[in-house]
């Protein structure tokens, strides 16, 4: 039974980034598909989370990336929102700026005001390029989420560095059972065990965006 859902944002995730890697490696979890992954429309994306959380095992872990971290603020107020265990939000999106080069991103804006009724934890990088620190801050107040300060990570996708992510399990395992409440933790990067440096920033790779 599902015990860990992966929830990608825009473009999904391919082949190299840190949620693909968790997919390959932790046989309870399980993507959550979109029919489309360029194009992201609320209603439909909320439909498909939904589902797969009435499929899943009570208690089910939420592992969202960039624009999936909005999708599951908007599960804020849902039923479905009762079979969630806890929630890591991995370099949320900030919508407002997304949705001037994807247009139907503009309907996850009003999603995402409202405290989430689960345990979260939200990673955010000083150096994103699709959300400032400052506005990670926010999210985490806004959300009731502790706050993972990763240090410089980029987007925490496969420009920046984040392969295999050995780390974001053990996030998301401190999550399990954890009531929901108020919280933020400071944590600077250090130099190594946060991310695998063998897998090197690749250039070539930025055009996937916030994949």
């Amino acid at each position: 039974m599902t015990e860990t859902l992966i929830v990608p944002g825009l473009n999904g995730s391919p082949a190299g980034h840190w949620q693909h890697h968790w997919l390959e490696i932790d046989p309870q979890a399980t993507l959550v598909e979109q029919e489309d992954w360029a194009r992201p429309v609320l209603t439909d994306w909320l439909h498909q989370l939904e589902a797969a959380l009435m499929a899943s095992r009570p208690g089910v872990i939420l592992v969202a990336h960039s624009l999936g971290c909005a999708l599951v603020a908007a599960l804020a107020g849902r039923p479905a929102a009762s079979h969630v265990g806890g929630a890591l939000l991995v370099a949320p999106a900030d919508i407002a700026s997304l949705s001037q080069t994807v247009p139907s991103a503009a309907s996850f804006a009003d999603s995402a005001g409202a405290r989430l009724p689960f345990a979260s934890i939200l990673v955010a990088s000083r150096n994103d390029p699709y959300m400032s620190f400052a506005g990670a801050e926010r999210c985490a107040s806004t959300w009731g989420s502790a706050l993972y300060d990763l240090g410089e990570a980029g987007h925490v996708n496969i420009a920046s560095g984040f392969g295999p992510w050995p780390d974001a399990l053990t996030l998301a395992e401190g999550l399990r059972g954890r009531p929901a409440r108020a919280g933020r933790v400071r944590t600077v990067a250090p130099s190594a065990g946060l991310r695998d440096r063998s897998y090197a920033p690749r250039l070539h790779d930025s055009g996937l965006g916030l994949g």
